[in-house]
């Protein structure tokens, strides 16, 4: 049973509210997560019919006889439940920690908490297994640093992190992604045939119950186009062209992969000294384990020769070090890129709750050459930054440039 560094948090979720919706994709882990949290409580699979229909045949039985300590899976098959619940909460609201709900596809399940039960809930995003989630090891100390100290004492701390894992270790979580059952496994051909029968499920099952009028083939081309999307910015009306299809289906297609956390969008920095920002988001698909999967990239020998490497390497670790933000803090930190028209680019810009930005340049290569450093160091000055950190798979923590520090994935 693998520990999940979200424990704490949603632990402090059910102390503070009476129910908890844990959000993620499917087979990330959700289900064994509540049902350890929580083993002695009642657990509702809203998939399988027989506990749908004890549900939804009285809701009123049914909560007269469970109050509380009910794990709800996938409750999306069950959008009424929501409205339910929220009378179920009101009849006793200083009551915490009552209710677990599980969901994987967030559009309609978040529009149900919003209209249904804002204010008693706690919302916590489930994402796949980190490194030192797969490993059994302590989450890295620089998310405690970067959430944990002030700013300005950062870049001292972070000139003294560990460095937790081998570089074998991170190429390895990139190749296989963090899925638990296959990652788990350690067996590469059973890796492969579960990830082409969660391509199949995800295309002919999840998506079709979401959105039974799509266009299914568009659809399945989409999604391979957004494996050599990921990492870049996303033009919709170019997406359009090649699918032939419009700028609203387009848009359609991409909320639809970003609601089932198959995809994360990024948007453009706001609020800049720069008046030549590209606007348009940037995206990568969540998992790098599936990208490689929908890539056909299967041993390391392929995945270092891949032209898309880089790209795909930014996603991986900004989808990294984003997990590691959200285990230990309650609000999501602003996370953006920044890109003007002119070339000056930074991968990720994350906006601590103090306001100070944190520009970070994402490398694939071991070694850095100064022009590497450019935009990075540009931005720094113009945005008036404490600091930046470029990270890489180099083996040492170092200083670059008295504003710029090096930070090895081995560290994340």
């Amino acid at each position: 049973m693998v520990r999940r560094c979200l424990e704490e948090k949603i632990e402090r979720a059910l102390n503070q509210f009476p129910a908890v919706v844990l959000l993620g994709a499917r087979q990330c882990g959700k289900t064994t997560l509540a049902r350890m949290l929580r083993p002695k409580w009642r657990y509702i699979d809203l998939e399988k019919s027989s506990d749908l229909e004890f549900v939804r045949r009285d809701f009123d039985f049914f909560f007269a006889n469970h109050p509380t300590q009910v794990v709800f899976d996938e409750v999306q098959m069950l959008p009424e439940l929501l409205s339910e619940l929220r009378g179920v909460i009101d009849s006793d609201r200083a009551a915490k920690g009552r209710f677990i709900l599980t969901g994987s596809c967030s559009p309609s399940l978040l529009k149900g908490v919003v209209e249904s039960l804002a204010g008693r809930v706690a919302i916590i995003e489930v994402g796949t297994l980190k490194l030192h989630e797969i490993h059994s090891r302590n989450l890295p100390s620089i998310y405690k640093i970067l959430t944990g100290t002030p700013p300005d004492q950062h870049l001292a701390l972070l000139s003294q992190l560990d460095v937790g894992f081998t570089k074998d270790e991170v190429l390895h979580h990139f190749l296989t992604g963090g899925y638990p059952e296959p990652t788990l496994s350690g067996d590469k051909e059973f890796q492969a045939s579960w990830m082409a029968n969660y391509e199949r499920t995800y295309l002919d099952r999840d998506v079709r119950e979401l959105f039974p009028r799509l266009n299914a083939q568009n659809f399945r081309r989409f999604l391979r186009m957004l494996c050599e999307l990921s990492g870049t910015v996303i033009n919709r009306s170019e997406i359009g062209r090649s699918l032939a299809a419009s700028e609203s289906a387009v848009r359609d297609y991409l909320d639809l992969a970003e609601g089932t956390f198959l995809w994360s969008s990024i948007g453009s920095l706001e609020k800049t000294a720069s008046k030549s920002l590209v606007k348009m988001p940037r995206g990568y698909i969540r998992d790098s384990g599936l990208l490689c999967h929908l890539k056909g990239i299967r041993t390391f020998e392929q995945l270092l020769t891949w032209p898309g490497v880089g790209s795909a390497f930014e996603g991986f670790i900004i989808e990294e070090i984003l997990l590691g933000l959200a285990a230990v803090e309650s609000i999501s930190w602003p996370a953006a890129y920044y890109r003007t028209r002119s070339g000056m680019e930074v991968d990720l810009v994350l906006t601590h709750p103090t306001g100070i930005r944190i520009p970070i340049e994402i490398k694939f290569g071991m070694s850095t050459k100064r022009s590497d450093l450019n935009s990075l160091a540009a931005f720094i000055e113009q945005e008036n930054c404490l600091y930046g950190m470029l990270v890489n798979n180099s083996k040492e923590i170092r200083l670059l440039t008295p504003q710029i520090i090096q930070i090895p994935a081995e560290c994340l």
